[in-house]
């Protein structure tokens, strides 16, 4: 098997004959397997997917699993990890795995926003952004991010160097170059300011990544991919598409906040400028009408921790949106929690359960609605796979999205223009 490659089986021909193709479908060869994409790679922040068992995901159609490098650092360790076998032995997962760089998560902790950069789109802009009522916990400058740990308050530097030494210990077969992660809070001058301390992070991290494939040359390769920031501004994401695109990575994430109403419109920004030849993971993107979005724009690989985030708070995607298994209606429901549906959890139990679980506050309940929402996530990314192969890919859209959409605004689900999220 190869160390690492990325294969284009087909190209999306766009709906729109004057847009230049960007949608494909492709394979990426790793040491640990291969991923078929597009794919959706579910998030198991430590080392877990929280509440479900490696096995379970392997049975759901996961093709690989991402980890987040700033939590496993905090906690085990990953020296410990690296003493394991890497991320993948360490949680008895024998697919590929994924990791990022801890940049997100760092930032996002550290000025309080968590689980989201979501602010009103009309508040003032500025420079040194904090949410209200938090304290900076990490402080920013042009070598790296100082930051107080949000476990125990202990403090920790992270540079792009050592970002590259804890993945590489980490082990994962993709990586993620150590990037600033903005908000939209942030003045133009301070994304062009923090555009270039990325690049020249990239470089860092490219050089590092470099010396410690050769230190490592006994354990499997580990394969580099860029992120591209630039908020919502089209200069800047094509600037950094240029800049990154033309430094020795194996692939591209497409990172940063961003107000998911122009999600396609800046994926086909980046993708446009990036090597054809690469493959291009957006950060952070979940939700079944983004992946439409996403993939016909160029993006080949997704991770989010929705599926399982909403699973935990009672929330079940299904063809005609999501609902709440919790409300009373399904209390005497003896059907399976969505009719059709393949996966362990429909198969095996019904609405009247899950909804008893989940009143009981039984863990059961997070475990079972996490690998159906997971299913559901992973096999619409598979299934308008295969729409493009067939060349049914915008009657695939249209039909899911006209169900789907009426569904959802039905069921109250999520609100689109919620802005990206990495962590859990």
């Amino acid at each position: 098997m190869p160390e690492f490659e990325f294969r284009v089986e087909k190209v999306l021909d766009p709906s729109d004959k004057s847009l230049m193709p960007v949608g494909r479908v492709g394979t990426i060869s790793t040491p640990h397997g291969d991923i078929q994409t597009p794919a959706f790679i579910p998030v198991g922040t430590k080392a877990t997917v929280k509440s479900v068992l490696p096995e379970a995901m392997k049975e759901l159609g996961a093709n690989a699993l991402l980890a987040n490098a700033y939590h496993l650092y905090l906690q085990p360790g990953a020296d410990i990890v690296d003493s394991a076998g890497g991320v993948g032995a360490f949680m008895n997962w024998d697919g590929p795995t994924v990791t990022d760089s801890g940049g997100f998560q760092v930032l996002s902790l550290g000025v309080g926003f968590k689980k989201v950069l979501a602010m009103e789109s009309d508040t003032v802009q500025r420079d040194d952004v904090i949410a209200d009522h938090k304290e900076r916990l990490a402080h920013v400058d042009d070598d790296g991010v100082t930051f107080k740990s949000h476990l125990d308050g202990s403090m920790h530097r992270f540079t792009p160097e050592f970002s590259m030494q804890v993945q590489h210990q980490l082990g994962a077969d993709i990586m993620f170059a150590f990037d600033e992660c903005t908000t939209l809070l942030n003045t133009y001058e301070y994304q062009v300011k923090s555009l270039e301390r990325t690049r020249l992070w990239a470089q860092r991290c490219v050089s590092e990544h470099q010396k410690l494939t050769l230190e490592r040359s006994t354990k499997p390769y580990q394969a580099l991919f860029g992120v591209i920031q630039g908020a919502q501004y089209e200069d800047l994401r094509r600037q950094a598409s240029r800049d990154l695109g033309a430094m020795e990575f194996d692939g591209f994430g497409i990172g940063g906040a961003l107000d998911k109403n122009s999600l396609g419109t800046i994926v086909r920004w980046v993708n446009e400028e990036l090597p054809a030849n690469k493959p291009r993971h957006l950060l952070g993107i979940g939700e079944p009408e983004d992946m439409f979005v996403g993939i016909e724009n160029g993006a080949d690989t997704f991770d989010c921790v929705s599926a399982s985030r909403v699973a935990r708070n009672a929330a079940v995607y299904s063809p005609t949106g999501r609902f709440n298994i919790s409300n009373a209606k399904y209390r005497r429901s003896f059907k399976p929690l969505m009719d059709g549906c393949p996966c362990y959890t429909c198969r095996n139990y019904t609405q009247a359960y899950l909804h008893h679980l989940v009143h009981a506050k039984e863990l059961l309940a997070a475990t079972l609605l996490t690998i159906h929402n997971e299913y559901f996530i992973v096999n619409l990314v598979a299934d308008i796979r295969t729409s493009i192969l067939d060349g049914s890919f915008y009657e695939h859209k249209t039909e899911f999205l006209g169900r789907y959409g009426t569904g959802r605004a039905a069921t109250n689900g999520q609100n689109s223009s919620e802005l990206v999220s990495q962590v859990e």
